[in-house]
């Protein structure tokens, strides 16, 4: 390994433990074995992204302090592996593929209830979000405030989010 190498950090797959957007830390399982490391909120949040699901897939650049392994970078999230869900868990999404990439900002989401809701720019009303439909995408909480990516639809009480991503998931085709 190069010294530049070793400055970056090993490139490490793995899976996310358990991370909690309170308390502004978690931790990943490295395939490999070994400790667990190190995810820190700040770490997330220049991926671009405020939480992350459990069990989700990660690649991140690790770096060995006296303290112990800590990601320095997140290189890829891909959502948990669940038997998931082509209606968000029985919520009633059907959606038109070609439903466009909404702006929006959380304004509220509690996690303990299971769900929240976004202000789309550009529309006057509130859109419902459901905790399984973030954890679809590989999220786990949401905080007032974030700037976040949605695709909507006419839901049996007004608009609601089918897919929910981090701000800069939509890129240019």
């Amino acid at each position: 390994m190069t010294d530049d190498e070793q400055d970056m950090g090993a490139l490490i797959e793995g899976r996310v433990k358990w991370f909690d957007a309170v308390k502004g830390f978690g931790f990943i399982v490295a395939d490999g074995g070994g400790p667990d490391i190190l995810l820190h909120a700040n770490v997330l949040r220049n991926f671009g992204q405020g939480s992350v699901a459990d069990n989700a897939r990660i690649t991140v650049r690790v770096q060995e302090t006296e303290r112990g392994s800590q990601a320095q970078e997140i290189v890829e999230i891909q959502p948990p592996d669940t038997d998931a869900i082509d209606d968000a868990s029985g919520l009633g999404i059907d959606l038109d593929p070609d439903t466009p990439y909404l702006a929006a900002r959380v304004k509220w989401f509690d996690k303990a209830k299971g769900f929240g809701f976004v202000n789309v720019f550009g529309h006057s009303a509130d859109v419902f979000v459901h905790v399984e439909v973030l954890r679809r995408f590989g999220l786990a909480d949401l905080q007032p405030g974030e700037a976040v990516t949605v695709r909507m639809v006419e839901g049996p009480r007004g608009m609601m989010a089918a897919e929910v991503r981090a701000w800069d998931f939509v890129q240019e085709d």
